[in-house]
């Protein structure tokens, strides 16, 4: 089996850079054109058997839009769907750096040892997210390219767990779209302190070290 790991679209929230973790936010427009995007390269590249996708949202609608018009069968699996980020959900990420000792840029440095309040920890994500790719792989021993759309924490994640290595490491370009015309270049990961210029352009989703949907990533 090959993994083809895709993260959703843009969402509304991703564009205002407002953390959603687990709440239902569809795609923007951008998110949308992305989609289309997703869609023509999967056409033009792979031979997708099938598809399994988060049951939030923005993760269905990339899905449908990317699949629309093929034959390809979409799975919705829970496991898949993004980490929650507790009291953060519903900020954006400068309401939250403007929080006493700037806890996002905590998050950023040590994630495991500065999640956010009433967020889900990240070695339970890792074993949902875990058992997902287990079920996934047992039906598909053949080689099939599978199309996976999820988040940015949950792909973030699993890329640690293939690396053994215990937190997210310090990327700069994860996830870029640049490949994705006529689309702006974004990226996923935006790390710079307060008051410091940003390394890319706009990113098109917005989170964390375990790169979730809102502040530095998906």
């Amino acid at each position: 089996m090959r993994l083809l790991l895709v993260r959703h679209g843009q969402s509304e929230w991703n564009r205002v850079r407002r953390f959603q973790g687990a709440n239902d936010v569809g795609l923007s427009d951008t998110g949308r054109a992305q989609a289309e995007a997703l869609g023509r390269a999967v056409r033009r590249g792979y031979r997708v058997a099938a598809a399994y996708v988060s049951p939030m949202r923005r993760a269905l609608e990339t899905a449908a839009i990317a699949l629309a018009g093929t034959a390809i069968p979409r799975t919705p699996l829970p496991d898949l769907r993004e980490l929650s980020l507790g009291e953060w959900e519903g900020r954006t990420v400068d309401e939250v750096r403007a929080l006493d000792g700037d806890p996002y840029h905590a998050w950023v440095r040590a994630p495991l040892d500065c999640p956010p309040p009433g967020g889900e920890a990240l070695p339970e994500v890792s074993a949902r997210v875990g058992r997902a790719i287990e079920r996934i792989g047992a039906s598909h021993r053949n080689g099939d390219d599978v199309l996976v759309v999820a988040h940015g924490g949950v792909i973030s994640v699993y890329l640690c767990h293939l690396l053994a290595i215990a937190e997210p490491p310090r990327l700069v370009c994860v996830n870029d779209t640049a490949h994705l015309p006529p689309i702006p270049r974004s990226m996923w990961f935006e790390t710079s302190r307060v008051g410091d210029a940003p390394r890319s352009g706009p990113p098109t989703s917005l989170g964390a070290p375990p790169v979730p949907d809102g502040g530095r990533a998906s």
